[in-house]
């Protein structure tokens, strides 16, 4: 790790269960994958911020080769524990992730880049593991002129922000910026879904981003 990461390995997971965001991006990230003209063997993926295991067991039963790296401790202690028959090691998006782990067809970091303080350190890992014409799936929480406003008329502003959750919120994205972001770390061909909710206060925002 570089010296701007924050050492977030305490960052608490309770169980190995799926939690409310689950609710709506999993079946979201699901019919992208679907969408995806693959071979069968193609169908290998790596989650960037596996957490507690639970998209990745997710995935596994669809029929999807998942590796996957977290840097929470306790994530990963809940992982082998319910998922004694995944993938799930250590591992942040600040480390040379692709030259352990190689490159794959697909890569998915859910609700991650939010976290980070060097995003583009982020984009750049993301971009190295991804195979050459293969896919990243990327989600954060939406930002956009009708909800910001409307967080603003409700007094949410301070729930939303998170500014004493330790290791929480510290990035907050728009389809402008983490496009900017995903096409300086070379990324083509990206598209956006709005999810959880009408599009306007959409919840969280999914990017699909192809490597050349």
């Amino acid at each position: 790790m570089t010296d701007t990461v924050v050492d977030i390995s305490g960052y608490a997971y309770e169980d190995g269960e799926l939690n409310n965001s689950h609710n709506y991006l999993v079946p979201s990230l699901l019919s992208i994958l679907a969408s995806l003209s693959l071979h069968p063997g193609d169908r290998r993926v790596f989650e960037l911020g596996c957490g507690n295991g639970a998209v990745a067991a997710v995935l596994a039963e669809q029929g999807y080769q998942t590796t996957g790296v977290d840097v929470s401790t306790q994530g990963l202690e809940q992982a082998r524990r319910r998922y004694p028959h995944l993938s799930l090691q250590p591992g942040s998006a600040y480390d040379h992730l692709a030259e352990t782990h190689g490159r794959f067809p697909i890569v998915v970091s859910l609700e991650v880049v939010e976290h980070l303080y060097a995003p583009r350190v982020f984009a750049k890992t993301l971009y190295d593991l991804v195979e050459p014409s293969g896919t990243a799936i990327i989600s954060t929480p939406y930002h956009g002129y009708w909800k910001n406003l409307a967080l603003a008329l409700t007094g949410r502003m301070d729930a939303h922000f998170t500014a004493l959750w330790d290791h929480g919120h510290i990035k907050f994205w728009s389809m402008k910026t983490l496009k900017s972001l995903l096409e300086e770390a070379g990324f083509q061909d990206i598209s956006f879904a709005r999810v959880g909710r009408i599009p306007a206060l959409a919840k969280s925002l999914i990017a699909v981003a192809k490597r050349p």
